[in-house]
């Protein structure tokens, strides 16, 4: 279906008669960013996307790239001579333009594309990338994770554009389209509801999309010898977990008790905000678990190794309590990932406080205690520093996790639980399928307490040090020496 009404298309293939005078009137092609003060060169001006479909073809063998081709439909937010993609980790073989071949650079981790005369603002644009996508990058760089059997995809926070070109940042959420093509005998899952399968052979080629928009750091598609195992959550919510096939009846009871954690969860705060939910269970070793919408990414050991139960499913519900805080209200900048983090972190507590881990107050007393040493080391709550180079994971410190939640137990014991609850549920309510801000947050604060808490929230988010906790004036962070440096 073409994009653009004739006329319009008429006059941009008319420009083609002088696109070389245009071109040579440009300035050379950079790298482009938003200017997110953690990710800079992050993102690009100039367009909106509404919708990725990404077509993957997997023979395999994780020692060789999967041909892909990757359409984006977006809509043009300025004019635009130029649109600016982020991709790297892949070898680009052709770009079009609303169907018309176009001219493209590589630069730096952008792929700049120079379609046939300027795109004038507010048009639909479909930009269509035919490309490799390299599962065999560094483990700490993101992207495509290999696992035993396969591969699956850990994009956060900046690794989405070494697996597709897109708009990789979460101020840019999309619907998503999944077709991946893999030999018969391995299973393909990802993001949202899978809309059908196709045999070609002795290959099968999986459908999959989203009813509800999505940041390209949360995308997920598995690939592997795995079986879906599915059931019932709360209103007749579809579960469907992934797990290896030879330890479908091993995992069975820990994957059993997601319907419950989703039940727990509602009642904190709503009603589970997407189509789905699941766990996936990969075969490799990440350091981390993830909260990719609607089918978090597990590594196996941790639910293999002797880790006690409460602190197992107080894991999974962090990830699950995502769903809401991070994937359905995403943070407009990388800065607001406090309100993912913490918001997660202060769910776990409380569900590991309810089932036999330790008391929340005594979780927030120690976080409280180390929160100055937190706040040097990595900066407050809402401005941390940037990710040391070349390893974009350290952005993930412990100030964005307990050091968070202890801005919501701070925030909570200053307004009361009641007051608390009722902000919680608020916020995910009005923000939902959408982007919002720490300023947002302070705001809705304000309203639900009936009085300004700009200054008393500054201080918890933005101070180099722990202000004093309202209600426990004995508590004391606890500034540890710092360690010697070697002779």
């Amino acid at each position: 279906m073409p994009f653009l009404s004739r006329p319009l298309r008429a006059a941009l293939l008319a420009a083609a008669t002088v696109s070389t005078l245009v071109a040579a009137t440009l300035p050379a092609p950079v790298p482009l960013g938003i200017g997110d003060p953690l990710f800079p060169h992050l993102g690009n001006p100039g367009y909106d996307v509404l919708a990725y479909d990404i077509a993957l073809d997997y023979r395999g063998d994780n020692d060789r790239p999967l041909e892909a081709v990757t359409t984006i439909d977006a809509r043009t937010t300025e004019a635009l001579d130029r649109i600016n993609l982020d991709f790297t980790r892949g070898t680009v073989r052709s770009v079009a333009v609303n169907g018309v071949r176009a001219d493209f650079t590589v630069s730096d981790e952008d792929l700049i594309v120079e379609p046939i005369g300027s795109l004038p603002e507010g048009v639909p644009v479909r930009i269509t990338v035919r490309h490799t996508s390299d599962p065999r990058g560094e483990r700490d760089t993101g992207g495509w994770v290999r696992t035993a059997d396969g591969l699956a995809m850990a994009n956060q926070a900046d690794a989405g554009h070494r697996v597709f070109p897109g708009n990789d940042h979460p101020a840019d959420k999309a619907y998503f389209t999944f077709r991946v093509t893999a030999p018969q005998e391995l299973t393909v899952v990802a993001n949202g509801v899978r809309t059908g399968t196709a045999r070609h052979g002795d290959r099968t080629t999986w459908t999959y999309r989203t009813e509800h928009p999505m940041a390209t750091e949360l995308a997920q598609v598995s690939i592997g010898r795995s079986a879906v195992v599915e059931r019932t959550g709360p209103h007749r919510l579809p579960v469907r977990d992934v797990v290896p096939a030879a330890e479908r009846e091993e995992l069975e009871p820990w994957l059993s008790r997601t319907p419950g954690h989703l039940e727990w969860m509602e009642r904190q705060v709503g009603r589970y905000p997407f189509e789905n939910y699941g766990v996936l269970v990969a075969d490799t070793e990440t350091g981390f678990e993830l909260e990719t919408q609607t089918l978090s990414l597990f590594e196996r050991r941790m639910f293999t190794d002797a880790f006690p139960a409460w602190y197992v499913e107080s894991v999974m519900v962090h990830e699950l309590a995502h769903q809401w805080f991070g994937d359905s209200v995403s943070p407009r900048t990388w800065s607001d990932l406090w309100l993912n983090e913490g918001h997660a972190s202060w769910y776990e507590a409380r569900y590991a406080e309810e089932h036999g881990g330790p008391a929340l107050v005594k979780r927030m007393r120690a976080a409280y205690a180390r929160s100055d040493d937190w706040r040097a080391a990595g900066g407050p709550p809402a401005r941390p520093a940037p990710p040391s180079p070349g390893h974009k994971i350290s952005l993930f410190r412990p100030v964005v996790y307990d050091g968070s939640a202890l801005v919501l137990y701070a925030l909570r014991q200053e307004i009361g639980a009641e007051a608390f609850g009722l902000l919680e549920r608020l916020w995910v309510r009005r923000h939902r399928d959408d982007n919002a801000t720490t300023a947002d947050f302070t705001a809705l604060a304000s309203r639900v307490a009936g009085r300004d808490l700009t200054a008393f929230l500054s201080g918890w988010l933005y101070g180099t040090r722990t202000p004093p906790m309202p209600g426990h004036p004995d508590w004391r962070a606890e500034t540890r020496p710092a360690a010697a440096k070697p002779a």
